[in-house]
């Protein structure tokens, strides 16, 4: 698997990302959703130049001129609750794009909170054939739920090519779609790579949990 690190390189990802940790900027909720939004957007951007091009005639009102755009069928997939804001900003580019969404939770499988596991609930996706698949999570901890989030959507179909996204993704997370995805047939592209988790499984230094600091927190 290609890891391509957009937070080595300096752009405006880098202060989207230092917002999004931030305690103080954490407490507006909109603003941590459109930080995430515009990663997403920025990201879906780097991706573009990565598809396959063709050329076609567009007619204006004075002439017709030949411009080059994509012409890859995209689909941009993404995991309940916290990937919402993150495939929104992936749509504002690839608008033409197919959707595919699935519901999926984690929870300890011990008393001591060390070891999780992920169950999922629901999958709603277009058949993936020949598709260019994006799969888009904000937060990639262990790497598990998206494994089995790509797991469960390629028995929708197998795509042509899988890009797999997130805004912060740790170390062992990464070593694990190494060990599940050898291959080089799939890319990650990640705003930033953290070293640790902690005994809970949270990234460190993270951010905390996206999906409450996006809508509130939830239920035990």
């Amino acid at each position: 698997m290609k890891v391509v690190n957009l937070g080595e390189k300096d752009s405006v990802i880098n202060q989207f990302v230092a917002e999004l940790r931030d305690v103080n900027i954490q407490k507006d909720r909109m603003r941590f959703r459109n930080n995430v939004r515009r990663i997403g957007a920025l990201m879906a951007y780097e991706i573009s130049k990565t598809l396959r091009y063709e050329e076609v005639a567009v007619e204006t009102p004075l002439a017709t001129t030949n411009v080059r755009v994509p012409y890859d069928n995209v689909v941009i997939g993404t995991v309940f609750r916290a990937g919402l804001p993150f495939h929104a900003g992936f749509l504002d580019i690839f608008d033409k794009a197919g959707n595919a969404f699935l519901s999926a939770y984690r929870y300890y499988t011990d008393r001591e909170c060390n070891n999780i596991d992920v169950h999922i609930e629901y999958i709603a996706t277009p058949d993936l054939t020949h598709k260019t698949f994006i799969l888009v999570d904000p937060m990639l901890a262990t790497g598990e739920s998206l494994v089995l989030a790509h797991n469960a959507f390629i028995t929708k179909g197998v795509p042509r090519r899988v890009v797999m996204a997130s805004v912060i993704a740790t170390e062992e997370g990464i070593a694990n779609l190494n060990e599940r995805f050898p291959a080089n047939d799939i890319v990650l592209y990640t705003a930033a790579i953290d070293p640790i988790l902690n005994e809970r499984k949270y990234i460190v230094p993270g951010l905390g949990d996206a999906g409450d600091l996006m809508y509130g927190d939830k239920m035990s």
